[in-house]
């Protein structure tokens, strides 16, 4: 089925996009990646030289100034997970989506002046820390505090699985800033990469987004300037994570979306390529049977993704629709890519083939942004007319 969202700006992009693939994401790139643990800067460096990060960092601090239209990033997402770059794609999803929005929305104009320019040229990295040891889901529950002193704040605690962790240069941190959990007794707070005190830690070794860095964090009497305090605002962090959900949750549910084309694209080419019994593997009825399936799943999860890519655009996109995208996606995503592996025989299982490293890939979209269960309480609770 035809998608109609993009129209001739986004196709050009897309071509951009196309080309970069062609020059940086090749097979010596992608194990150079996994043995390494982390994306190489010179490759974030030259996706902020082509124009496919920092999209939304206004163009006074030298991005494209593209705020809401989330399209342009729904075409690097498609473009890169075709490639067979789902760790790529992750440390792209990490600047774009999670550490730069939290500064072009609230921060202030010093840190906007301060960050942005770098972020969107790729020569500064960001990450966003929240979850930590004892406390995932129930961000309530984090331990790490900051205790106002004299020109800034006192930062003890830890955080773990945080992506890009290893590798940022900055690192928008939840912190208690406050007594009980209350939404007014946390804020975000930017550490900053060689602050004394602050540790990046071990790298964590993953089933999936081997070539994507995940990392512990933790601080021991870090030292953070006032001016570090996102929006300037003590006790704010909470509601400010709240504002940023959506678009994470919507992220995740393209990007599951992305994945699902990506695997029936690779597993139609396959089938037609490989033969069994004298005949190629999509001439048998079954093979067909579950690829049409597989297709008409592809349609609709478009479909809705696209309705709701739209709903963000005109700042509609609500955080229980945002949910419902996030959990029914990857849903859909985990059941496409299972028969997509199993079509590909004993080849799907090894990690030389794309479709066995977006399966690997695949598993942490139900578990991060917030668990699909977690996302199936909040849109429950409102159904249920509760607060």
């Amino acid at each position: 089925m035809e998608r109609d969202i993009y129209d001739e700006d986004h196709e050009a992009f897309r071509d951009v996009v196309k080309e970069f693939c062609k020059r940086y994401v090749t097979n010596e790139k992608r194990e150079q990646w996994d043995a390494a643990g982390e994306i190489d800067r010179q490759t974030m460096r030259a996706a902020g030289d082509a124009g496919i990060i920092g999209l939304s960092v206004p163009e006074e601090f030298g991005g494209a100034g593209m705020l809401q239209d989330y399209r342009f990033r729904t075409v690097v997402m498609e473009e890169v997970i075709a490639a067979g770059a789902g760790s790529l794609a992750g440390a792209f999803g990490i600047q774009d989506d999670l550490a730069v929005p939290y500064i072009v929305h609230m921060g202030t104009q010093e840190q906007k002046q301060k960050w942005l320019p770098g972020m969107a040229t790729g020569e500064i990295l960001g990450a966003l820390a929240m979850t930590e040891p004892g406390a995932g889901s129930d961000l309530r529950g984090i331990k790490t505090t900051a205790k106002k002193v004299d020109g800034g704040y006192i930062v003890n605690g830890a955080k773990t699985f945080i992506s890009s962790g290893k590798t940022a240069d900055m690192v928008v941190t939840f912190v208690k800033t406050g007594d009980g959990n209350r939404p007014d007794a946390f804020s975000l707070l930017i550490l900053e990469s060689g602050m004394a005190g602050f540790d990046h830690g071990k790298k964590l070794h993953k089933m999936g987004f081997q070539g994507h860095d995940t990392a512990e964090l933790s601080f021991s009497d870090v030292f953070v300037p006032e001016a570090n305090l996102i929006s300037g605002k003590e006790g704010m962090g909470f509601v400010q994570l709240m504002m940023n959900l959506p678009l994470e949750r919507l992220s995740i549910g393209v990007a599951g979306a992305a994945a699902a084309q990506a695997a029936l694209d690779w597993t139609i080419a396959y089938t037609k390529d490989r033969e069994a019994f004298g005949q190629r593997i999509i001439d048998f009825q079954n093979t067909r049977f579950q690829l049409a399936d597989v297709a008409a799943t592809v349609d609709a999860l478009w479909a809705y993704t696209d309705r709701a890519l739209l709903a963000y655009k005109d700042g509609k996109l609500s955080a229980e629709e945002a949910a419902k995208v996030k959990f029914w996606a990857t849903e859909r995503e985990w059941e496409i890519l299972d028969t997509c592996v199993q079509l590909h025989g004993g080849y799907g299982y090894i990690t030389e083939y794309p479709i066995a490293r977006a399966f690997l890939d695949a598993r942490v979209h139900r578990i991060y942004g917030g668990t699909n269960e977690i996302m199936r309480e909040i849109v429950g609770r409102q159904l249920a007319g509760k607060k």
